[in-house]
């Protein structure tokens, strides 16, 4: 029989509350290896904190990072697109993000989140990375700024997809993966549920976006990147498929976009 593998696909690291581990990183590590993770991409969320992540990358070999600026951290440093691509010549950054927009939590702030979204898809098309794309409440204005700046040259993900089936799929169409998460066993996420059923397997992955959105049984615990099984068997009941089949495909397909990544 085999043992199913599996991939998150957006994680914090740093950022994962340890208290089930006795605030040891290392337990953490091996309890996920010990669920069959075999891989993990580390998101940077702002460029503050971006060391921490590419430490973590560099101290593990199954760990990969992403540099960007969350679509929320207005706080943060602006990020200009000679800095993101400095950061991306790094051997174990594979993607640009985690950016975005989002309308949902800051509907007022829509200008700036613009204009740190788009140098964020200038430095995926020069550096030929994909780009981790954190979406809410901002179908249009997402959708418009990959094709208008993008110019059919850039790839990413829509992470922690929630939205619906006509974004997925138009964002498969620009090259796009869709990202599940834990939400998808959310007693109230019906509607994403039958997304997931209408998407194609060769375009999704599976993520914890941990230390948030644990998956039942977990829900309302600090989540973390073993727990990505549990999404898995989600996924793999819903596309009518084996877990191992599903964690074999994910995985593939983190490997395809992501393409700088050593298996």
């Amino acid at each position: 029989m085999s043992v199913a593998t599996f991939v998150d696909s957006h994680c914090h690291l740093d950022r994962l509350n340890l208290d089930a581990h006795g605030g040891d990183f290392s337990a953490m590590m091996e309890a996920t290896a010990e669920a069959g993770v075999s891989h993990m991409l580390c998101i940077g969320v702002d460029l503050e904190s971006f060391a921490d992540v590419q430490a973590l990358a560099e101290r593990y070999p199954q760990v990969f990072a992403s540099v960007g600026v969350h679509p929320l951290y207005k706080e943060s440093r602006e990020p200009s697109v000679s800095e993101l691509l400095e950061r991306a010549s790094h051997p174990k950054v594979v993607a640009i993000g985690e950016t975005g927009l989002d309308y949902f939590y800051a509907k007022e702030e829509r200008d700036w989140q613009k204009r740190y979204f788009i140098a964020h898809i200038q430095a995926a098309r020069e550096t030929g990375l994909p780009l981790v794309v954190h979406t809410r409440g901002a179908k249009e204005d997402t959708l418009n700024l990959l094709r208008e700046h993008g110019g059919g040259e850039v790839t990413g993900v829509l992470h922690c997809f929630t939205e619906d089936l006509d974004m997925a799929q138009q964002a498969i169409e620009l090259g796009f993966y869709i990202s599940i998460s834990g939400i998808v066993t959310f007693r109230n996420a019906e509607s994403l549920r039958e997304t997931v059923k209408a998407l194609p397997i060769e375009k999704l992955l599976i993520e914890t976006d941990s230390p948030w959105l644990a998956p039942v049984p977990f829900r309302g615990k600090p989540n973390e990147p073993r727990f990505v099984a549990k999404v898995a068997e989600c996924v793999a009941e819903l596309k009518g498929v084996s877990v191992e089949t599903l964690a074999d495909i994910t995985a593939d397909n983190f490997f395809t976009l992501f393409n700088k990544a050593q298996r």
